[in-house]
């Protein structure tokens, strides 16, 4: 990473932001790079969840947009927490990231999960145009001291 080791939640801003492949090879390097991040500063958001939450993005971003141009990877860390964004040149807005479901996923299916847990383990998600297509993004909370494992 730019920059040296935070050891404490940042003041302001600080962000990462990385071409990634339009390939399923993409999800394991946003994983590595989302862990990397949140490991440089001390009292952040749960990082397993947030490898979980962008792994969805980037497999979607992967599966549901054309081409084989690169999606983009953004993690700003905050000092409430962290917010990670995916940015691809499909427009479309993401299935039912923002909108209630109706009806609970088939638990025979192997999709149709990824959108339900970004809502229901983020503190906040949507997206948002952009010049060039769309930005989905989700939001964690920091994890108090106390709530982290021994370690």
């Amino acid at each position: 990473m730019n920059g040296p080791a935070l050891q404490e939640r940042p003041s302001a801003s600080a962000s990462w932001r990385i071409a990634l492949p339009h390939t399923a090879a993409a999800v394991p390097v946003a994983r590595a790079l989302v862990r990397t991040a949140l490991s440089e500063v001390k009292y952040t958001a749960d990082s397993d969840t947030a490898e979980l939450l962008t792994a969805e993005l980037v497999a979607n971003a992967v599966e549901h947009t054309a081409g084989d141009a690169p999606i983009e990877l953004v993690v700003e860390l905050l000092p409430t927490g962290c917010q990670v964004e995916v940015h691809d040149l499909d427009p479309e807005p993401p299935g039912s990231l923002t909108k209630p479901v109706v009806e609970d996923p088939d638990p025979w299916q192997e999709h149709g999960r990824g959108l339900l847990l970004i809502r229901a383990l983020s503190s906040s998600c949507g997206h948002r145009p952009t010049e060039s297509g769309k930005a989905v993004w989700f939001r964690l909370p920091v994890v108090p001291p106390q709530w982290r494992p021994a370690g």
